[in-house]
């Protein structure tokens, strides 16, 4: 909460900041469904896509199956923009999830699943940098996990430098879908120090959001 004056020796009470969203779709229909949706709710600030970028922006992008098309505009609006991505979509490929992932998405949903509430659930964990996956795409990231392990183990030599012993178990617990409150309890650490812990992983490595971090370990064999 912060306080402004008024003008008349008062100050008012304002509330958190609205989290600005812009909605993409190349169906019409779709796209006006989602914003309906989205404007219910008072922290959600909804802008039109000829807008100027804002920082903390949340792009939700619309779709049947992630295309080429769809991951450029990703690339563009995260690493270029600045963007949160949320991804909505009918359909996702194994072999396309750490491509999208990459690409700078924190927040998966079913296109089935998009409810009112599904889709701000995954908006403000995209704004605040966590990761939301639905569950069953949660456990084809495991499998994948699983097998680079395999493979890791296979192979001779060190991972590329860039991870310390204590990042890699936090980064292990969330490819494994642990929240911040279970790590801290995992590894007895504070809660703080788990997020001090992601925090400098993203920020020293230069990575979005938690998936992508994870998405980082698992490219370098760490986990």
């Amino acid at each position: 909460m912060t306080t402004e004056p008024t003008g008349t020796g008062r100050t008012a009470t304002t509330g958190p900041a609205r989290v600005p969203v812009v909605v993409h779709s190349e169906d019409p229909i779709s796209r006006a469904g989602t914003v309906s949706q989205l404007r219910l709710h008072p922290e959600i600030d909804l802008r039109d896509v000829t807008e100027s970028a804002v920082p903390g922006t949340v792009a939700v992008l619309i779709g049947e199956t992630p295309d080429e098309s769809t991951l450029t505009s990703l690339r563009r609006l995260v690493r270029g923009e600045g963007a949160h991505a949320v991804l909505v979509v009918r359909n996702l490929r194994e072999a396309e999830l750490l491509e999208v992932i990459e690409c700078g998405v924190g927040a998966v949903v079913w296109r089935h699943e998009a409810t009112e509430q599904r889709l701000l659930q995954a908006v403000l964990a995209a704004a605040q940098g966590d990761g939301d996956l639905p569950a069953d795409l949660l456990g084809r990231l495991l499998n994948r996990v699983a097998t680079m392990q395999r493979s890791a183990a296979q192979q001779t030599g060190t991972p590329v430098a860039g991870l310390v012993p204590r990042e890699v178990d936090v980064l292990r617990l969330v490819a494994e879908g642990l929240d911040t409150a279970e790590i801290a309890e995992e590894l007895a650490y504070s809660e703080r120090t788990v997020k001090n812990v992601m925090h400098g992983i993203t920020t020293r490595l230069h990575l979005r959001n938690r998936a992508h971090a994870v998405a980082y370990a698992l490219r370098e064999g760490y986990i």
